[in-house]
């Protein structure tokens, strides 16, 4: 079975946060691959203008993954009756890809909302998860199910709200941005 880590997100747009926390996850937290789950409408966030076009942000997980093999940008959500839910992105990515354990990736804060999330119960009884950490949200790693593993991966507080603020304001934030990507904004406000 390949090990298939799934960390859903906006993407709105990827920033260095999301990759460093995914190439660690690659290489320290046991996965063979990650895929991420580029989300076109989360079900706990009202449908913003402040939302990216949905083929932009994709384009942008793709260009930030390219050479590294371990990391995948996937439109599968795309495809799916919106708002899209984990449990079922979960159950058609089994359907789809038989040969493959997927592990769900979530933050600190997703874990203490996790019971509120539909079908929680039935993600958890098909599906391993990862944490990582994220300020304000303590976890207590001795009361976590045995199938839900607390991963200490470095902390980098980059938003994609704090990214696009930025770019409204006209600053040059580069460095918080893959190189590709970064180019691939630019050139976007230009067009």
């Amino acid at each position: 079975m390949i090990r298939t880590g799934i960390f859903g997100g906006s993407y709105n747009p990827i920033h260095i946060g999301h990759l460093a926390l995914a190439n660690y996850l690659c290489e320290y937290g046991e996965l063979d691959e990650l895929w991420f789950m580029v989300s076109p409408q989360n079900p706990f966030k009202a449908h913003s203008s402040d939302l990216w076009d949905d083929n932009l942000r994709l384009e942008l997980v793709r260009l930030a993954v390219e050479g590294y093999p371990k990391l995948h940008a996937s439109d599968f959500e795309f495809h799916m009756p919106r708002p899209s839910y984990t449990v079922s992105t979960l159950e058609k990515l089994r359907e789809a890809y038989p040969d493959r354990e997927f592990i769900l990736i979530i933050g600190a804060d997703n874990w203490v909302s996790f019971p509120r999330w539909k079908d929680a119960d039935i993600i958890m009884k098909h599906h391993k998860l990862m944490v990582y950490p994220r300020p304000g949200f303590e976890i207590d790693e001795s009361a976590l199910p045995a199938h839900v593993k607390l991963v200490n991966t470095p902390l980098l507080e980059v938003s994609s709200t704090f990214i696009r603020e930025s770019l409204r304001q006209g600053k040059d934030v580069r460095y918080f941005l893959h190189p590709k990507v970064w180019e691939r904004i630019i050139c976007n406000s230009k067009e």
